[in-house]
């Protein structure tokens, strides 16, 4: 997930997303958490966490969360980091700026993004799970590592949120 912004965009995490958290062997969040109570509630119910901070994130994340996290998953070299820059152009500076990756996961624009530079880095955005901004959805992504392959990536899409 990324870009949750809490409690600014929502005031809680979508129960379904939430669920999912102490089922998965690792939660990645790519940054603009806003609110330090969202990564202590994440802490405590993900087995493991790998996250940064974002361009929204004050002192208090920053302090707690590195720029850049890296992480082996099983053989797969995973980083996270918030901002990649423009669309056009991302896979070139993505695979020079991470030569040694398998799999980055970003967030910021809150846009869906699934593509693969240089046949090797795959390059993934969660979207948001709570500001769609221009979106239709507001989204969030599951993926399986086998053999020391990303497999299995799918976009979740939340339903709307209800007023209350």
């Amino acid at each position: 997930m990324s870009d949750t912004h809490l409690p600014v965009r929502a005031k809680a995490l979508p129960p379904e997303l939430l669920d999912l958290v102490p089922r998965a062997d690792v939660v990645v969040h790519a940054g603009d958490w806003v609110d330090e109570a969202t990564l202590d509630l994440l802490e405590a119910r993900a087995r493991r966490l790998v996250a940064v901070f974002g361009n929204n994130d004050g002192p208090g994340l920053r302090a707690r969360l590195p720029e850049v996290a890296y992480a082996d998953l099983d053989g797969l070299r995973l980083g996270v980091v918030h901002e990649t820059g423009p669309a056009k152009g991302r896979e070139q500076r993505c695979a020079e700026r991470f030569p040694n990756l398998d799999v980055l996961v970003f967030g910021h624009s809150h846009i869906p993004w699934d593509s693969t530079a240089d046949d090797r880095l795959r390059l993934l955005n969660p979207g948001s799970p709570t500001d769609r901004r221009r979106q239709p959805h507001c989204t969030y992504m599951t993926a399986r590592i086998d053999s020391s392959r990303l497999t299995g990536v799918r976009l979740h899409r939340l339903p709307p949120r209800t007023p209350r």
